[in-house]
């Protein structure tokens, strides 16, 4: 340090100090030159130090004044309308960047031909300084031969390497031609191509072109044809989709890039609030215990035509269709007014005399307000139809999307061309393909079915204190001492379950979670049953059809999720038809019209006991 000069920069100063020791290290004063190294080491290391320290304060002063306000940012990431918090969605650019870094692999890319001759540049451009810094000023003439000698032979391996790679090109373009032309007799067409079929050429091309450049496709394809077995199958498209220069994940981050830049607009808004506050008095509690208020009463399950699944299709359809006619605006008053104004639609569905259609009873019961009240009721209305047109198209896109990449798929590998490969083939490609983007088809589903996810959590806050027999399941399906459960609750084991749906991200895991929470009901059913019984031996199924959906209903009401409803709406649209017929089909469509009744608990609240009701 004592051969710096307090006067100078630190960067002049080091650079002083480093010329010393090189100097003294041409001397052959190698000890001399050592310390001195050292010295210029340990100042390099405080002045970074000291500059470190000014930084600090300059980069807090900037954080504390972004948490101040939030809202003057330059990110996009826009205010939701729930009480200030950020969305949680990233911007399309910034989804697309981190989906693309998250799907490099770990491979080496191979150099081109002038990237090599740039790395054999440097290092002799390294080994140059090196031996100049070993020259003593006397020898000029050395200095210049051997800066002479550098130019030569940089400039003669940047002149090899452009002439390599202008041959590497000529050849790539030949080869694309051919394999161009070996996709068009794979997909000749008798007529004019449509421009699915044109991309699907191309992306064959691609397919062929990244064989032709790597070995592992034709190892895997070997190893499939000498071992055809279904294990394999899910390990050769776990390890295709973690390729990331292969054309079916380019295609994959392709499709997931476009329908998460058409989601953000839409999800980036925010939800809409669920009503938390109680329900008012002279609605909720007084009107619902009237004696005179005309109701059918809701017992049980069974086989009462108003639980019907055409009764509670007509019920949904109706009810989203009137959902554009309430109105919706920023003030708590109106939001609960809005609220009343559907719970006295649906009361009134649910009265109405058979004769009479739904929409009428509905347009009947539409209160005459204001221009203003009207305004904003036909603007809800546009809002509404245009988020369903929405959901409509972008559930198509995803269709689509998926449908691609399958056949891409099939195409690399055609070993996987049939029935039972496909189907684990799509499971994979699915369970690639949702992770990123289902926390925003979630949204705009939510958004689609706010108002029924506002039924239900009415439904639910009505019920939330009501046993298994309140909504109609048997005494010999749960506990016959409810003491006897040490604070827990009966089908407790079926609502913890449940209750993982919303975590995961992809349709056939939630599909798996339905499975199972139907699953531990009847397990928990035969286990109440038995506690009721003597003979303890199971003769017969605990359960059936209809005392599973009581059951399930119950199940709901515990998990206290409105989001189920619109997560069983998504899985109705996304999983594939194959499972919609077997255990996993039954098991969602029970779900399905579970989450109605709790909707149309709403509109049943005599049928509990005052205690019982909120």
């Amino acid at each position: 340090m004592a051969t710096a000069d307090s006067g100078l920069k630190p960067l002049q100063n080091a650079m002083k100090m480093a010329k010393t020791a090189i100097q003294l290290d041409g001397e052959n004063k190698h000890k001399e030159a050592y310390c001195e190294y050292l010295r210029t080491i340990n100042y390099i290391s405080h002045a970074l130090l000291e500059e470190a320290a000014s930084q600090i304060p300059a980069a807090d002063s900037p954080v504390e004044q972004k948490s101040s306000s939030p809202t003057k940012t330059g990110h996009r990431r826009v205010l939701s309308d729930g009480g200030g918090e950020l969305s949680p969605f990233l911007p399309p650019e910034v989804f697309q960047r981190l989906q693309t870094v998250a799907s490099q692999d770990t491979s080496k890319k191979e150099l081109t031909p002038i990237e090599e001759a740039s790395r054999l540049n440097q290092k002799l451009k390294a080994t140059y300084e090196a031996r100049l810094a070993r020259l003593t000023p006397g020898q000029a003439y050395q200095k210049t031969s051997l800066t002479l000698s550098l130019q030569r032979q940089m400039m003669e391996n940047l002149i090899i390497a452009k002439a390599r790679q202008d041959a590497l090109q000529r050849k790539m373009e030949e080869r694309r031609l051919r394999l161009q032309e070996e996709a068009n007799r794979r997909f000749a067409a008798s007529g004019a191509m449509t421009a699915e079929e044109q991309e699907q050429r191309v992306l064959y091309a691609n397919v062929l072109e990244y064989e032709q450049d790597h070995d592992w496709p034709k190892q895997w394809k070997a190893n499939m044809k000498k071992n055809p077995d279904i294990t394999l199958v899910s390990d050769l498209v776990s390890y295709l989709l973690s390729r990331s220069d292969h054309p079916v994940v380019k295609l994959l981050r392709k499709h997931q890039y476009r329908i998460y830049n058409r989601l953000y607009p839409i999800v980036s808004k925010g939800l809409p609030q669920s009503p938390n506050m109680p329900l008012r008095p002279s609605r909720s509690i007084h009107n619902l215990l009237r004696p005179e208020t005309q109701r059918k009463p809701i017992s049980s399950f069974s086989t009462d035509s108003s639980l019907s699944p055409s009764h509670s299709h007509e019920l949904n359809t109706n009810c989203d269709d009137e959902e554009a006619e309430e109105p919706q605006t920023q003030p708590t008053v109106d939001r609960e007014n809005s609220f009343e104004d559907l719970e006295q639609f649906l009361t009134q569905l649910d009265w109405a005399p058979p004769h009479s259609g739904t929409d009428e009873t509905g347009s009947d019961s539409e209160p005459t307000g204001d221009p203003s009240t009207q305004d904003e009721s036909h603007v809800q209305e546009l809002e509404n139809k245009a988020l369903k047109e929405h959901l409509k198209a972008i559930v198509k896109d995803i269709h689509i999307a998926i449908e691609q990449l399958l056949s891409l798929c099939l195409l690399s590998f055609e070993c996987l061309n049939t029935a039972s490969y496909k189907d684990l083939c799509l499971a994979s490609i699915e369970e690639a393909f949702f992770p990123p983007l289902w926390s925003a088809i979630v949204t705009l589903f939510r958004k689609v079915h706010r108002e029924r996810e506002q039924a239900f959590e009415t439904g639910m806050k009505l019920y939330r204190d009501a046993s298994p027999r309140d909504v109609g399941v048997p005494s010999k399906l749960f506990p016959p001492d409810p003491i006897a459960l040490q604070g827990s609750y009966p089908y407790e084991s079926a609502v913890q379950e449940l209750k993982l749906l919303v975590q995961d991200c992809c349709p056939q895991r939630k599909l798996e979670c339905i499975v199972r929470t139907l699953r531990l009901i009847c397990a928990c059913a035969e286990e109440y049953r038995c506690l009721h019984e003597a003979d303890s031996s199971p003769k017969t199924a605990a359960i059936g059809a209809d005392d599973l959906l009581p059951i399930l209903s119950f199940v709901a009401l515990r998990c206290q999720c409105p989001q189920l409803v619109s997560e069983c709406a998504a899985l109705g649209e996304f999983i594939h038809e194959g499972y919609l017929i077997g255990e996993e089909g039954y098991c969602l469509t029970s779900m399905q019209s579970a989450l109605a009744y709790v909707e149309s608990l709403q509109t049943a609240g005599t049928h509990l006991p005052a205690h019982k009701l909120v």
